[in-house]
């Protein structure tokens, strides 16, 4: 589907159509930039999800990993971008993203998902060095991968950490804050903003506040208010409603999307989203009962 540029146009804009939202964000996978690197994806059906049946497990393996070019190598998504840019026309804004070096670190090296992190912490511990040069290269790519999406159309750009939380909060900062700096570092001159998102990492807020990002995403275990204490007006923030709420009826979706709009307070950098990415089974009807929500409840804080 992500590989066919009409029709994650399509999904792109189904959100906008049929939820209200206020911005799309272009229908992909974050592991299709460690396919156009050399690695084989597979997926399996049905149900299955995706998997790389060759990780990256020694120094050759990862000596192999070719720097792609996103215009040929990763033309679907461009292709994807500048349709879905033309079709929104100016409507809403179009976001692009990509995940982060360490997270997608984590899928190559154990070759899918993991619980254990098992082989990429043992590289990590063991191997530093090996660690660090994975993690270099991919820093390269995704900040390669992100410009190219500036430049077919993406008007603000995301980076999804979902595993840095697995890290303790040293680790997290040297292998894996240290290579989203880079990344934002190598698209900073193309204005676009750019979001930081880092799940269950919130003893490092303060820390992803400076990687050089416009917005930090929030997930749904952190107190908004809290943060907006620790990042005052440097950033803004984004998030961070549980998206298991959107499983209750309209009333208690309402009830806590004024709770998360009260501890935010007045004022402006509040992005209101989910705290992670939505359930596929969640009701059509709930999700757009959240958007009214939050359209008519924040008049009164802004």
């Amino acid at each position: 589907l992500c590989k066919t540029p009409e029709l994650a146009s399509q999904a792109t804009l189904q959100p906008v159509e049929f939820v209200g939202v206020d911005a799309a964000i272009i229908f992909s996978d974050i592991l299709v930039l460690p396919e156009a690197m050399g690695m084989e994806l597979v997926v399996d059906e049905p149900g299955g999800g995706p998997r790389f049946p060759a990780p990256l497990r020694s120094a050759q393996d990862i000596a192999r990993l070719i720097q792609p070019d996103p215009a040929t190598d990763l033309k679907f998504v461009m292709e994807a971008l500048r349709m879905t840019r033309r079709q929104l026309n100016g409507s809403v804004p179009l976001i692009g993203f990509s995940g982060s070096p360490w997270t997608l670190a984590t899928y190559m090296v154990e070759g899918g998902r993991s619980t254990s992190f098992r082989f990429i912490k043992e590289i990590l511990y063991n191997c530093p060095s090996l660690a660090h040069e994975l993690l270099d290269k991919l820093a390269v790519g995704v900040s390669a991968y992100l410009s190219g999406q500036i430049e077919s159309g993406a008007q603000a750009v995301q980076i999804f950490d979902t595993w840095g939380g697995v890290l303790t909060g040293d680790a997290f900062r040297e292998f894996s804050l240290r290579y989203i700096e880079q990344a934002v570092a190598g698209i900073r001159a193309q204005g676009a903003p750019v979001i930081v998102f880092c799940k269950d990492c919130g003893h490092s807020i303060d820390a992803v506040a400076s990687t050089g990002c416009q917005v930090v995403g929030l997930d749904w275990t952190v107190d908004i208010g809290r943060a907006r204490k620790l990042v005052g007006d440097r950033v803004a923030l984004q998030g961070n409603l549980d998206p298991a709420i959107l499983y209750s009826a309209p009333g208690r979706i309402r009830e806590e999307v004024k709770n998360i709009l009260k501890k935010f307070g007045k004022g402006e950098g509040h992005v209101f989203n989910l705290g992670h990415g939505i359930h596929p089974d969640t009701p059509v009807e709930h999700a757009r009962e959240f958007v009214r929500a939050v359209h008519e409840e924040s008049v009164r804080y802004h």
